[in-house]
């Protein structure tokens, strides 16, 4: 069939639109001029015969001869003799309303250096997960083709806790871990399986906005907790909601602080959440990444009562576009966790799942995460070197190198606007984030938190630069 001879033969979304009485031809002839005018309906493309048409829609044949004559007389569609009425070559253009829908709608632009939630991954790694999985399709295996376990691979839940005990001293069988997509669907499955609507949660104060969210909005009543130098207040947190159920917290590298919880208050926090029956979701985000100083352990290798979730995602160590993250759970919460993973997401990405359990197996990880910290160091210390052109000393950013994790934080004067420094960032091509927005109240802190993971170490520095350099940045950073 040439395309001159092509005709739409599916009229049954057209049929609701039609009234019960009335002007049929006129609901005809607009529901095939809209077909015309969105693309549905090509130039050249056959119409149906007015036989035809008035039979589908049960309408009287002269309604759909008026119909067409009408798409005719408007340049829509033209009657060919002995061969039918089709679409018109030039269509007229119509003056449409806004569409809510989104056409053609462009690929996400490349974030600004600075960005924060950027991956590590490099052309090694890239290479070594290209190999895996095109082995693993290659000589698929018979889970990909049916429904598997809700907690994921078991062989990779055994690389995981392996790990864990390793890296992070967590204490853990692998049947304690539960694949997810990520840290925000494992806070989500763990407020879900554990928590009610109206239950008391910490949060740290300041804080990961999206963990905030996710609590806010399965209907926990959030208590903000301040964060100094030790990290999360314990005592405040006791004295502002002693029965409390849980408490989200980030201890090796507070989010977006950067301080480590001190031996002391995750002690005084396993206590509480001991004696208040209370649960500790520990968020250990970039525990990989420790520049200095002797690796820190997890909060829930010191638990004894099993009241820790742990927390933990491959989306900062290798790229978030693998949408594979970690729960380790008590013994004791294990099934109600699976009930809710069954009945939002049945289960992970097998395919996914076996290259990575092979990547890890085989001791590339190890090899990507010492590849990955050479990097971030080298961008670490080339956007110290150009912020602290700000100056310390005449009142401008003030940055303590991090000794972990993906991002820092360059603290300004009280009275700065962190908020608006952010669009002159973007105005010099660098991505940041503003500090106040992220305390739950009105603070007088202010400063911009800033990635450095995912970007060559002179792009950075020279990103920064622009904007320091910038004459607005001066005005507005309290110099």
């Amino acid at each position: 069939m040439t395309k001159k001879d092509r005709t739409n033969s599916d009229w049954s979304a057209a049929r609701p639109l039609l009234p019960a009485s009335g002007p049929r031809r006129q609901a005809l002839y607009r529901e095939l001029r809209d077909q015309i005018v969105d693309g549905r309906l090509c130039p050249g493309d056959k119409l149906p015969t007015t036989r035809d048409i008035a039979a589908r829609f049960g309408i009287a044949r002269g309604a759909a001869v008026a119909a067409y004559e009408m798409l005719a007389a408007d340049g829509f569609a033209e009657a060919r003799v002995g061969a039918g009425t089709y679409v018109a070559a030039a269509v007229p253009s119509l003056p449409r309303a806004a569409s809510p829908r989104l056409r053609n709608a462009p690929d996400a632009v490349a974030p600004l250096p600075g960005t924060l939630g950027c991956s590590t991954a490099d052309a090694t790694t890239l290479r070594i997960f290209r190999m895996l999985m095109n082995r693993h399709l290659t000589n698929p295996s018979p889970r990909h083709f049916h429904y598997n376990d809700p907690a994921g691979s078991h062989a990779l839940r055994v690389e995981i806790a392996a790990y864990l005990k390793a890296a992070r001293g967590v204490n853990c069988d692998p049947q304690q871990v539960i694949m997810t997509s990520g840290t925000q669907q494992a806070l989500d499955l763990t407020i879900r399986a554990l928590l009610k609507a109206g239950d008391r949660v910490w949060i740290e104060d300041p804080c990961y906005v999206m963990a905030r969210k996710v609590f806010a909005a399965n209907g926990m009543e959030i208590v903000p907790v301040p964060v100094d130098g030790e990290g999360l207040d314990v005592a405040a947190g006791a004295r502002l909601a002693p029965q409390a159920r849980a408490v989200y917290v980030t201890p090796s590298h507070q989010y977006p602080l950067g301080v480590t919880l001190s031996m002391a208050r995750r002690l005084q926090l396993i206590d509480w959440a001991q004696r208040a029956g209370g649960y500790i979701i520990e968020d250990d985000y970039d525990s990989e990444f420790r520049f200095s100083g002797p690796p820190l352990s997890a909060l829930q290798g010191i638990d004894g009562e099993g009241r820790v979730i742990y927390v933990g995602t491959f989306s900062k160590t290798l790229l978030p576009g693998f949408r594979i993250g970690y729960l380790v759970v008590p013994w004791a919460v294990r099934d109600r966790v699976l009930d809710v993973r069954r009945l939002t997401d049945r289960f992970p990405s097998t395919l996914a799942e076996d290259a990575l359990a092979e990547f890890l197996r085989d001791g590339h990880f190890s090899g990507h995460v010492k590849r990955a910290r050479r990097r971030l160091r080298s961008a670490r210390d080339a956007l110290m070197t150009a912020l602290e052109e700000a100056g310390v000393e005449d009142g401008g950013l003030h940055v303590v190198p991090p000794e972990q994790g993906l991002h820092l934080v360059a603290h300004l004067p009280a009275g700065s606007n962190d908020v608006a420094l952010v669009q002159i960032a973007a105005d010099a091509g660098f991505g940041v984030r503003a500090l106040s927005p992220l305390y739950a109240d009105s603070t007088n802190k202010r400063g911009l938190v800033i990635g450095f993971s995912g970007f060559e170490a002179e792009v950075l520095a020279q990103a920064a630069r622009r904007f320091i350099r910038d004459p607005r940045f001066v005005a507005l950073s309290g110099r």
